[in-house]
């Protein structure tokens, strides 16, 4: 037996955006979920203290939004069970009451907005608006009335908080050419009588100092996710310009990369405590931490990963655990007895034979998470998985995608190469201007480390990935001969040419990953796949969306000419109606055959349950 393309697409996907409320009769879960079936919506879902679930969001809604485009935080619920959201059809907040059709409460145009917040005493709601790459701290009024700004500040802005009393409000701002991870900062600034802030002041971060959340407590203070000491801490921030404290000291994280506003690492509790979510690359874990005290109480169980984004209320937590054998899951965790309740639908799983168990390992100095292949003895064929970003990490948890190679006699190795989040500051930036060298270089590291404990056959090595992962693989087919062939998901494959092109978020990304412009043009030169496309040392398959607006789908299409050009065997499949990324049942399964009738033509196997594949330049 085997895993399905459609096992995957319809058991795979992360909910995002969990809400704890603390209701007379208990604690109500609220969060929302892909449904790749209902043409990739994300649809707000509502658990009830009695088990009921509900979809508050109804067919033909689509709690999305394009902020930095990648979207952030799309809904929070209203008292009474009401929901404000952001809808993906137009990007217009709505407001949604009972049984009613959703109304707007933003004016047509093109705005968008992002990381919802709803501030205590106020019949509004805060957000990140942008418009035409500006951004602006905003209140819209529930009912629908004019929008104030609240906050013009930084060319990005995230993390809208209102003070205990509602005399202050704070941010956290960046301007190019960082990004969030390289350095920001926490504002504070006081709100005046007519809803706007006043001149604020910059209470922690810096250029090289990333603050990645904050929240208030009760005396006026803030707590922060930062990394002064090169680890994402929580750190207590006094406003009036003393001292601050590291309540974490530890080489954790408690925090990572800011990809989407509104990601939550920790939430203040009722009591006063917080609830953290910390660990390293290898695994997250939820904890209670007592900030008087320093105590940090571990309250994650079993569980190996828990996403960001947590949330408290009734003396409970809401947050999205996974194992190596079971997916993203919604889970209840009361905050005393350590008692765990999964509250989102149990989805359908294969049996547990057909799923790999994974190893942790580290290969000269690089992180790898290594999935063996069912029913291989002794050296097997093996793809390297690179995750995108690159400032990011993918945890070891169930994933069906992989597990669906596995099945099938194909091992899988996860690179969190150099660059990756979740091993301190130090470990992600050796990928600072070596974009293109040191995550090809780690990814052959771990491939050739494989071949040499006996795991891998040397002959039947591949690499993939998406975007940032993407690029990582059609480099290292032009700049190693490691790999028999790639597949590269919506990959950026000229690194110049995509910077000109790109989103306004991403814009200025390179002159971190690779260098400035024009100073530094030689590296874009010698690194550029597309301009190296001669010296690919095996088939690309390549798979792009066509309403792609990070990775323009002329990345793939003139890299797959240059290799055409140069005599190279080839393919590019293209997605009417995807962006950056699968989201609709029937692409992730077009996606999953394809790949795997790639694996079956370099690898030499026999792939008769999928549609064959036909590769451009071969007899």
């Amino acid at each position: 037996m085997s895993i399905r393309p459609i096992d995957v697409a319809r058991t795979d996907g992360r909910p995002l955006w969990v809400e704890a409320v603390a209701t007379p009769s208990g604690v109500e879960a609220w969060w929302d979920e892909p449904r790749p079936h209902e043409g990739g919506r994300r649809c707000v879902v509502r658990r009830l203290p009695d088990g009921s679930r509900t979809d508050v969001l109804p067919q033909g809604w689509n709690a999305r939004n394009r902020v930095t485009e990648y979207g952030g935080r799309s809904w929070r619920p209203l008292p009474g069970g009401g929901l404000v959201f952001t809808n993906w059809a137009d990007q217009r907040l709505y407001r949604l009451d009972g049984d009613s059709s959703p109304v707007p409460i933003t004016p047509e145009g093109p705005s968008r907005y992002a990381d919802l917040y709803l501030p205590p005493g106020r019949d509004e709601v805060w957000a990140v608006r942008e418009t035409d790459d500006v951004r602006d701290l905003v209140a819209v009024p529930l009912d629908g009335g004019p929008v104030r700004v609240i906050a013009k500040a930084h060319h990005f802005l995230i993390n809208p908080r209102i003070s205990p009393g509602g005399h202050y409000v704070a941010w956290i701002g960046w301007d190019h050419p960082n990004m969030p991870w390289d350095g920001t900062e926490l504002c504070v600034a006081p709100l005046r009588a007519d809803g706007t802030a006043g001149e604020h002041r910059v209470v922690a971060g810096g250029p090289r100092e990333s603050v990645t959340q904050a929240e208030w407590r009760d005396d006026g203070a803030l707590y922060a996710a930062t990394d002064p000491t090169g680890w994402w801490n929580i750190h207590l921030v006094p406003v009036d310009g003393s001292p601050g404290r590291n309540l974490t000291p530890m080489e954790q994280e408690f925090g990572d990369a800011a990809w989407k506003p509104g990601l939550t690492y920790f939430a203040v509790a009722e009591d006063g405590r917080l609830v953290v979510i910390y660990g390293t690359g290898d695994g997250r874990r939820l904890g209670v931490l007592d900030p008087d005290t320093g105590d940090l109480r571990e309250i994650g169980g079993a569980a190996t990963h828990w996403s960001a984004t947590v949330s408290v209320a009734g003396g409970k937590a809401a947050a999205v655990r996974a194992t190596p054998y079971t997916p993203m899951e919604v889970t209840l965790v009361d905050l005393n007895g350590g008692a765990h309740e999964v509250v989102s639908a149990r989805k359908p799983l294969p049996e547990r034979d057909l799923l790999p168990t994974p190893e942790a390992m580290t290969i000269e100095g690089v992180h790898a998470h290594l999935y063996p292949p069912s029913g291989v003895r002794g050296p097997g064929p093996y793809v390297i998985f690179v995750h995108g970003g690159p400032t990011m990490h993918l945890p070891m948890v169930l994933d069906l995608e992989i597990a669906y190679f596995t099945s099938r006699g194909i091992g899988v190795a996860v690179v969190n190469y150099g660059g990756s989040t979740g091993y301190g500051r130090a470990y992600r930036e050796r990928l600072r201007h070596q974009w293109g060298v040191v995550d090809v270089g780690d990814c052959a590291k771990v491939a050739r480390g494989l071949v040499e404990l006996g795991r891998a056959d040397a002959a039947k090595l591949a690499i993939r990935g998406g975007s940032a992962g993407g690029w990582t693989t059609v480099a290292a087919l032009v700049h190693s001969d490691v790999f028999a062939g790639g597949v590269a998901h919506y990959a950026i494959t000229d690194p110049e040419s995509w910077a000109a092109e790109t989103h306004d978020f991403e814009s200025r990304y390179l002159d971190g990953l690779v260098g400035p412009l024009p100073e530094t043009r030689r590296r874009y030169t010698e690194r550029s796949p597309l301009l190296n496309a001669a010296r690919a040392s095996g088939p690309c398959l390549m798979l792009h969306g066509l309403e792609d607006a990070i990775v323009d789908v002329g990345q793939a299409e003139r890299f797959t000419a240059e290799l055409d050009k140069h005599g190279k065997e080839w393919a590019l499949l293209t997605f009417p109606g995807e962006q950056h990324g699968w989201r609709r049942e029937e692409t992730i399964v077009a996606a999953l055959e394809a790949e795997l009738a790639f694996y079956g033509l370099i690898f030499g196997m026999e792939t008769p349950e999928v549609p064959p594949l036909k590769l451009k330049g071969r007899a």
